[in-house]
């Protein structure tokens, strides 16, 4: 199947890949934060109905090879690989991203570098199957940018440093 042919798909029907990076942020999250964002720097092919992004890049766009130009970005990139997507988004300056917690050199960048980080409850992501499922490691939104630090500590979600 062609790459334009995916984008005409529903979310439902996108034949996506199963691997372990295809987990999806729940809606409730975006309800909690309450913002807009202007890219979606890590999503599957089609977008997800969901994500208040106005855009969005995939695997076939590389993310990472895009210029983010400093807009608010939404992140919730592959947790295989998450360095090079926490430099990057540390270095846009603007946006919120949702990371597991390790004891990686990446996420003490992310720590040390960010504006504010909360820790989530315990959350069930979605899959690219649609079923809920979580993961074994704790979870963490961070923030950059003022706007987005104030929608971290205005969503209730739980304490913000």
């Amino acid at each position: 199947m062609a790459h334009d042919d995916l984008l005409d798909f529903d979310f439902q029907e996108i034949p996506l890949a199963t691997t372990s990076d295809d987990y999806y942020t729940p809606k409730w999250v975006f309800d909690a934060l309450d913002l807009q964002f202007d890219i979606d720097v890590a999503s599957p092919v089609g977008g997800i109905s969901w994500i208040p992004a106005k855009r969005y890049f995939t695997q076939y766009d590389d993310g990472l090879a895009q210029d983010w130009g400093g807009q608010r970005v939404w992140m919730n990139p592959p947790y295989s690989k998450p360095s090079p997507w926490i430099d990057k988004w540390l270095e846009n300056g603007n946006g919120v991203c949702l990371l597991a917690v390790s004891r990686s050199y990446s996420f003490l960048n992310l720590w040390a570098n960010c504006d504010a980080i909360l820790f989530l409850p315990l959350i069930k992501f979605v899959t690219g199957m649609g079923k809920q499922a979580g993961i074994y490691m704790p979870t963490v939104l961070a923030a950059v940018g003022a706007e987005n630090v104030a929608a971290l500590k205005a969503s209730g979600i739980g304490f913000v440093r």
